[in-house]
């Protein structure tokens, strides 16, 4: 999807532009047709008072508590101006306009926008004025040092409800919770290799969280700007709209390469190694003095715009939805940390019914509601060199000798694809695999066997997807192994 808010020219180019549309360029029209019927009726738009947690959880056993805010405080307060910097208008002084997004609202500290509402949250509610003006607010910490030292972890995390607003009335809300850089503060012309992280972000309304990694040089360049290296699901058990769920990021400097990881509500989602850089990506990505932290909710500009396919907000778009945050939290390991668990200890049964969204990492898909019988997630937006990640299958003493899955397609003719699965490596052996075609429709479901090698005992499972053509060829519900 192109994004209009930058220029054309190989400058380096504002931050926040870009959260990755390299996925989104290719989502179907389907998919935000299916989104949007799911929709919530007019009068459960409003968002009732979300509860708080009595404070910051306490930390992980061998964690310790670098910096929060739990945002106690009177009703109408502003945050905490020890802790947050309040961004006004449409850009830093000297830096680009419209913040380099193509955003159209005015940020401002009038406590409409921006306030704790005496319940232990920060609210950040965009406005539109008589004259048709939107305005919203967008914070940043003082503090602009969080890294991990050597041999530590360092996990970012917030308890965030999105503006509870969906369809129409919902088109150009853009809430996020994210990190630049301490370089960029001044400058405003070295994104992105000073890097961002975004541990939160969100479109119209979709029930999708998107963590992405920008970096390097624009355009192009190893984190293929402006779109920068990114993933998406759904939010697990209530959708992200509809109440508080947790957003969670790592840098991990425990383990060599070093990892960046993207969770929600604890299930780890993306993952980004630094072996895919070069020294000198990373250093400047990496090697700075730290992260600043930003919570804001824009209206409108190249991500919202994208992904509708036109101009947001519009005439539908209802303003007063505020994104809701019990708390932030920045914690760092012990020496050497504690290695992340995700799915919980015991990992996956193969003879089981294992739902393809439950994945322990994946490569450039994303998770849908599904109309399947039983309804739920699936996995979609699968194309080539796509894959999914199940760490600790347990095929049993017994060797299993198919394969099974649930799948769809509503590939144009000529498209078609492999699923493959594997061990290991998403470029181990192959076991078995399944070609797949037009199903007719993305949610018009089948199940499809295939005969594997014989396996037995523990393994990390891969499913890769191959073609020979670029488009989305499949969506995967869930999978199941046999004797």
């Amino acid at each position: 999807m192109p994004d209009t808010a930058r220029p054309s020219a190989p400058a380096p180019t504002p931050p926040g532009a870009s959260p990755f549309r390299a996925r989104i360029r290719r989502w179907r029209k389907a998919a935000f047709a299916a989104v949007t019927a799911l929709a919530l009726p007019a009068a459960a738009l409003v968002a009732a008072p979300a509860p708080a947690a009595a404070s910051i959880p306490p930390p992980p056993s061998g964690w310790s508590l670098v910096w929060g805010d739990d945002f106690d405080g009177p009703a109408g307060a502003l945050p905490s101006a020890e802790n947050w910097i309040i961004d006004l208008g449409h850009g830093y002084p000297g830096g680009p306009a419209n913040w380099g997004t193509g955003e159209i609202q005015r940020y401002t500290d009038d406590p409409a926008n921006v306030s704790l509402d005496g319940q232990g949250n920060l609210r950040i509610t965009p406005l539109r004025t008589a004259s048709g003006e939107w305005t919203s607010a967008r914070i940043e910490t003082r503090r602009a040092d969080f890294k991990p030292a050597e041999g530590r972890i360092l996990r970012i995390e917030g308890r965030i409800q999105m503006p509870n607003v969906t369809g129409d009335a919902a088109l150009g809300y853009w809430p996020a919770f994210w990190a630049l850089g301490s370089p960029y503060r001044g400058h405003y012309h070295n994104w992105p290799a000073i890097g961002e992280f975004d541990i939160m972000e969100n479109v119209n309304g979709l029930d999708t969280v998107w963590g992405v990694l920008h970096c390097g040089v624009n355009p192009g360049g190893p984190c293929d700007e402006s779109n920068g290296i990114g993933a998406g699901r759904a939010c697990p058990g209530s959708a992200c709209q509809s109440a508080m769920h947790t957003y969670r990021f790592e840098w991990d400097r425990s383990v060599t390469p070093n990892q960046l990881r993207w969770y929600v509500d604890g299930r780890l989602y993306h993952t980004v190694s630094q072996s895919r850089f070069d020294a000198g990506t990373w250093e400047a990505m990496t090697g700075h003095g730290g992260y600043f932290l930003l919570l804001n909710v824009a209206m409108g500009g190249a991500f919202p715009d994208g992904v509708a396919g036109f101009g947001t907000p519009t005439a539908a778009t209802v303003p007063g939805h505020p994104m809701i945050v019990d708390y932030v939290a920045v914690w760092q390991s012990g020496d050497g940390g504690t290695a992340p668990t995700d799915p919980p200890p015991g990992g996956f049964d193969a003879r089981s019914v294992i739902q393809a969204e439950d994945h322990s990492a994946q490569s450039g898909v994303q998770v849908e509601a599904t109309t399947d019988v039983g309804g739920g997630y699936n996995v979609s937006h699968i194309a080539d060199g796509d894959w999914i990640r199940f760490d600790d299958v347990d095929f049993g003493a017994e060797p299993v000798r198919r394969f099974q899955a649930r799948v769809a397609s509503g590939a144009a003719a000529g498209i078609s694809g492999l699923v493959r699965v594997r061990l290991d490596s998403p470029t181990g052996p192959v076991l078995g695999d399944f070609a797949i075609a037009d199903t007719g429709g993305w949610q018009n479901w089948r199940t499809v066997p295939a005969d594997i090698t014989p396996t037995t005992g523990r393994h990390t499972l891969y499913l890769t997807f191959e073609s020979g053509q670029p488009a989305d060829f499949v969506n995967l519900n869930w999978f199941t192994f046999t004797s």
